[in-house]
């Protein structure tokens, strides 16, 4: 059985950001599951037994090598898409995450080719498709932390 494809997965995306309107992204490598080549901000699968909010901040060590201060959680939804021909279903339970710059590593050099900061008005392309979806939706929350 795969998760996400023969029954619905649950992810923990996070949105790192300096506190001064940057955001930190990752190119998926070639390595990973999907998407590969696309920018992604982070996310993990939640692991069973383990509450949504240490799910995520561990995510944000295990990606990016660095403690997290959780800022908001914004509300589950799903983000249906399609991957090789196989249609696959995720419910997001996305958070924004306040990280030092200075501490940030690529702390998965087999699965993130390149970090970077970007603005909301100079994200790089091609977005991950899940992350275009939530950043759409939710875009005024987004813009709180400019």
């Amino acid at each position: 059985m795969q998760i996400g494809v023969d029954y619905v997965g649950i992810t923990t995306p996070f949105y790192c950001n300096d506190g001064r309107g940057g955001f930190l992204l990752h190119k998926r490598s070639k390595n990973c599951r999907d998407e590969q080549g696309r920018w992604d901000p982070g996310s993990g699968k939640l692991d069973f037994g383990v509450s949504l909010e240490e799910n995520v901040l561990r995510e944000v060590v295990e990606e990016y090598g660095c403690k997290g201060e959780i800022q908001e959680r914004l509300p589950a939804h799903d983000i249906f898409r399609e991957h090789n021909g196989t249609r696959t279903h995720w419910i997001a339970v996305p958070f924004f995450i306040k990280v030092n710059p200075e501490e940030v590593k690529n702390n998965e050099p087999n699965k993130i080719d390149e970090l970077g900061w970007f603005k909301l008005d100079k994200l790089p392309e091609p977005l991950h498709t899940g992350f275009q979806f939530s950043f759409h939706k939710f875009r005024e929350v987004f813009e709180k932390y400019e």
